[in-house]
Parts: C-alpha cells; structure tokens; sequence
C-alpha cells in the first residue's frame, strides 16, 4: 500500500512505531484513568474526570507555546526520549493516588511533558521526510495508528482486567513509553534549524501563537478545527448519554457506535493521501468541515440506534480530512527554523478548541438534550466553517508583494534575500550574529510570518 512507504524512512520507521506503541499504552491508561476516578470518588467519577480532562487542556495551553519558543536549542532525539522516561514514571506513580488532588497534580505533569512531546515530535517529521507527498502519507499513516489505537487500546484493557486490576493497565503504558524512547535512540534525527529571532523570554514564547494568528490560512485552520471539535467533542462527550439515557440501550453498544467514527476517519485517512495529489488542501478541509456541519445536523431529527452509525462514520470522516491536511498547510506557512513554534502554537490553540467543544457539548446535552445538542454544535461548526471560507481566500497567494522599512537590529542570520551586506572577517560561519543595516525595500516572494516580516500585507 502507498500509505506504508514512508516506512522505508529509517529514522521514521523507528519514529513511528514508537509512537504507536506510546499511543497504545496512552489508550490503556485512559481505561484505567476512568476505574481510579470512580474508585477515588464513586458517586463524582464523572465531575473528576472531567476536571481532568480540564487540567490536561490547561496543560497544553501552558506549556506548548513555551516548549516551541526554545526547541529549536534543544537535542530533539534526546528531549523527546526524555519525555517518554519523564512519563513512565509518572504512569507508574497514578495507581498510589489516594485523593483527586493528587490525580489532577499527576495529570498535569504528564500532560505537560506531552505537551512538550507532540510538537515537537510534529515539527520533527517535515525534516525527516521532505518530499510532499511522502509527507502527506506520513500525516495520513500516523492518524490510521491514532484509529487503531481507539479500536485495540479498550479491547487490550478489558482482556487484562480479566487477569488483574487497572494497575497493570498503567504498567503496560510504562512500559510502552520505555520502549518508545528506545526506539527514538535508535533513530538518526536531524539537528533543527537555529530560529533567527531576537528579543527576550516573552517575545520567544508568544512569537509561535503570535504568528499563527497573524496568518489568515492558519486562522482558517483554527476555525475548521473549531467545527471538528463541535462535532468531536458530541460523540466523546454524548454517545453514552445517547445510548443508555436516550434509547435506553446497554453499555456495550456504546464502543460499537464509536467504532464507526473511528471506521470514517480511518477510511478518509486511506484516500486522502491519493486525493491530496490532485487538490489544494482548502477545498478538501471545507469539505470535511462542511461534512461534519451536515452530520451534526442530520442528528437533529434524534435516529434511532442504527441511525446513528451513518453520522458517527461521516464524523470520522470529516475529520481525517481536517486532520491530516492541517500538518501541510502548517509547514508551508513558516520558515523551516520557526516550525517548532507553530507546530506548539497550532497544538496549543486546536486543543483551546476542543476545551470549548467538550464543554459546549456537555451544557447543551444536559440543558436541552440531544437534539438541542445537535442543533447547536451544528450552527457553530456551520458558523466555524463559514468564517474560515471568508478568511482563507480561494486565491491564496504564497508570493506576496510587501514593504520593508529601514532599520538595523541584530539576530542571528543567513545571507538570503534579506541579508545582503559586507563583514569584516570576524563574524563567523552562518547563522552568525553581528549588528546588521536593512535598506528599505519593497520585493515579493513566498510570505510567512517571521523575523522580518511582523503583518501580514494586504492584499
């Protein structure tokens, strides 16, 4: 399958299957998280892990940006294999919580180092695999792992809670994270590119989300995932309260349901990288944006059980192509030294998405049921999708006339188009750093947010 060659990367082999066993044991530890909420607090198991999915999305938000500020100064084979020893200790320490603080103290932490974990990991990948296409097969095989994670990870947990308690489901995920790191060891990772950025500790922690909002593309790619997480967070957060409160089913229909999103966007996962050859990746995320508006709004009519499947699978669906695109249009809106930054702001701020989702979703079930829920996670996605369409021009230009003022500043740089000017003898190889002089220019070419180039130009 053309889905498996960017296996033949040997650096993105060994990348790769250590995610997908980190991710398997992360799925075990999910089960688990949910038996010590309920045995930590058996009439508030739902208000606990609620407050846990809380803290790790403050986690996210927290942390991302700052990891992606100084990454590029990091040894990223080393940091990341780092994080994973960081977690299994963790992992190890949660079956020994003996009160909700203690949860959510733990729950942090580890959320925090996979804050500092994932964008880098994402960042990483474009180094590795350069070529476009290889790249989109990579984006569409890592989701394809995510999938069948969510399918493995509850059937692995319930055969091992039939020989032990949730415990060991904690000790496997220690263990994956363990051999997760040395399989990154293994792997030949390159160096990142110096950022050329001046100014101090806030300017590199906000630069990342700074210019990510500044790129009208990359704020239609927030909106987007703001309608994914809309509709998202109503099979996460209302299949269980659908099934058993609504149509009265038992809980094993619950996973059976699920299992069609997770079917839809493993579907989607295989035929994107194919369909992305021949398409600009706007038109495919509206599409699955638009998909997942019509979805949710097909849920207004309240089907029965087996009507559900078709809107569960068109949601898994919607997003892969959401997903999978949103890695390409990242990297092609920055510079190759500043992808650390973006790739942490994108994960900070989608994850600032799904917080809303998960929360809107819950009100509106609990206050207006299910087909209030619908209704209104369907007028927002709507809403998300139809803002990104006006935002993110169908006429998109990567080169862009602009205007440089006259000035002189010191960082470190490369002689590019920007940089053309005499030395002494004294400054070193490139990136060097000496105080430097920039005339004032107006020239055109492909244009990103970055060092020199603080707004975007109108158009």
């Amino acid at each position: 399958m053309e889905i498996l060659l960017p296996l033949r990367n040997h650096a993105f082999r060994w990348l790769f299957f250590g995610q997908l066993i980190s991710l398997i044991g992360t799925g075990l530890s999910t089960v688990a998280l949910a038996l010590l909420a309920f045995e930590l607090k058996p009439e508030d198991a739902g208000w606990v892990l609620g407050i846990a999915l809380a803290v790790k999305m403050v986690a996210y938000l927290l942390v991302a940006p700052v990891v992606g500020g100084y990454a590029s100064h990091l040894p990223r084979k080393h940091w990341l294999a780092g994080l994973n020893l960081g977690r299994a200790l963790l992992v190890l320490l949660l079956p020994f919580c003996h009160a909700p603080w203690q949860l959510f103290l733990l729950m942090f932490l580890l959320n925090a180092m996979a804050a500092g974990y994932t964008p880098v990991y994402q960042a990483l990948l474009p180094d590795l695999l350069s070529d476009e296409k290889e790249y989109t097969r990579a984006l569409s095989l890592s989701r394809l792992a995510m999938e069948m994670e969510s399918l493995l990870s509850p059937a692995l947990a319930a055969l091992l809670l039939l020989y032990s308690g949730y415990a060991l489901l904690f000790q496997f995920n220690a263990v994956g994270f363990v051999l997760a790191s040395g399989l990154l060891l293994l792997a030949s990772v390159p160096v990142s590119r110096v950022s050329d950025r001046s100014g101090g500790v806030w300017e590199k922690i906000s630069f990342g989300v700074r210019s990510y909002l500044k790129t009208p593309r990359l704020r239609a790619v927030l909106l987007l995932n703001l309608a994914l997480s809309a509709a998202g967070a109503m099979i996460i957060v209302n299949t269980v309260v659908y099934v058993r409160a609504v149509l009265g089913l038992s809980e094993e229909q619950v996973p059976l349901l699920m299992l069609a999103a997770g079917v839809g966007s493993m579907v989607a996962a295989v035929v994107l990288p194919k369909m992305l050859e021949g398409l600009h990746d706007r038109p495919v995320m509206i599409l699955g944006a638009v998909l997942l508006s019509l979805a949710l709004f097909t849920g207004v009519a309240t089907p029965g059980y087996l009507g559900l499947f078709p809107i569960w699978f068109l949601i898994g669906v919607g997003t892969s192509m959401i997903l999978i695109p949103t890695g390409r249009v990242v990297r092609h809106s920055c510079q190759e030294s500043d992808r650390n930054d973006y790739f942490s702001a994108n994960f900070a701020l989608t994850h600032a998405m799904w917080l809303v989702g998960y929360l809107l979703a819950g009100w509106l079930g609990s206050r207006l049921g299910m087909a209030g829920a619908f209704l209104g996670l369907g007028m927002l996605a709507a809403a998300a999708t139809l803002a990104a369409m006006l935002l993110w021009r169908r006429d998109d230009q990567d080169l862009l006339w602009h205007e440089h003022p006259e000035m002189d500043h010191l960082h470190p740089h490369f002689h590019d188009e920007h940089h053309q000017h005499e030395h002494e003898g004294w400054e070193g190889p490139e990136p060097h750093l000496h105080p430097h002089y920039h005339p004032r220019q107006t020239h055109k070419h492909k244009f990103v947010i970055d060092e020199h180039h603080a707004h975007w130009p109108k158009q």
